[in-house]
């Protein structure tokens, strides 16, 4: 019997995302054994600090125990990466993705458009505030952190009138009911790779790479991959509210970006083959970068 640690966080939504891949390794490979190992992140400790997207606030503590040889094997949001990637590990899967749109969860009102002037919005995304902004700039915007499940909470105490979450997580907790709004991309775009998982390992783990291999959507690989370039190029110069979205399309990518800089929400469009889904990444986001006036590396 082989048995694999999977490191992920102690949240409700990270259990269930890992709980996920335990039963695609466990069907792929009836003879593994499979466990889960908390571990507790920066960002689960820190309440209180403002959040971007894929700096590593919730990745950084289970890839030292990647290192360390504590977990075998560790399972992510994949939005959550920073995009620089840590010496000795690899992404060795791919394996599924969930809606990556946003939605809107309210405890009074059924949509962004029936919110009163000067009704509190909770977020604590650059990304989503700058896109709510543009629509309802008449709206108050606070930063709102916790779980999936305390921000409900927080919404429903009165605490604020609205949140924005991933429907992902939604979905993956049984609370898709909560939605009263769901934003289609054309709407609001969603952060890169956002309801993606993506599996790490370390880079010289053999064993543990051909079992992860089976669960592996090279498809998939391919749309986040283009996202994450976009991201990535992004990051060379700026830490500005970014969004991508790709959809393939045969053997081709349609992808969307979006960045936003001193209220000046910038957002275009690419297609390219998939096999150069990194190239169209980088190409997208050097022309928005252009766009919103900041200077994209030579």
């Amino acid at each position: 019997m082989t048995r694999l640690r999977v490191g992920t966080r102690g949240s409700q939504l990270a259990l269930a995302q890992s709980a996920l891949v335990a039963e695609r390794l466990c069907a792929a490979h009836p003879q593994l054994e499979v466990s889960l190992v908390e571990i507790v992140t920066a960002g689960d400790r820190d309440q209180s600090s403002a959040l971007n997207e894929g700096v590593g606030w919730f990745t950084t503590a289970i890839q030292d125990a990647l290192r360390r040889n504590e977990i075998d094997l560790a399972v992510h949001s994949y939005k959550d990466l920073p995009t620089s990637r840590p010496e000795g590990l690899v992404i060795a899967a791919v394996p599924l993705r969930e809606d990556p749109r946003d939605a809107m969860v309210s405890r009074a009102f059924g949509s962004l458009g029936e919110l009163p002037p000067g009704a509190v919005i909770g977020t604590s995304s650059p990304r989503r505030e700058a896109q709510l902004r543009a629509i309802r700039p008449d709206l108050e915007y606070r930063p709102i952190r916790g779980n999936v499940d305390t921000r409900i909470r927080k919404v429903d105490a009165g605490e604020y009138d609205a949140t924005v979450l991933a429907l992902a997580g939604l979905r993956r907790l049984g609370l898709e009911a909560r939605a009263t709004q769901i934003f289609g991309v054309d709407e609001m775009l969603p952060a890169p790779a956002q309801g993606a998982l993506a599996i790490e390992c370390r880079a010289d783990d053999g064993e543990t790479l051909r079992h992860i291999a089976a669960i592996d959507d090279p498809g998939l690989r391919q749309v986040v991959a283009a996202e994450r370039s976009f991201l990535a190029a992004v990051d060379v110069g700026c830490q500005f509210p970014a969004g991508a979205y790709a959809q393939p399309l045969g053997s081709t990518l349609r992808l969307q970006g979006l960045l936003a800089n001193d209220g000046n929400v910038v957002r275009s469009g690419a297609d390219g083959p998939s096999d150069t889904a990194e190239e169209l990444g980088r190409t997208l986001a050097q022309e928005l970068m252009r766009l919103v006036g900041l200077a994209p590396r030579s």
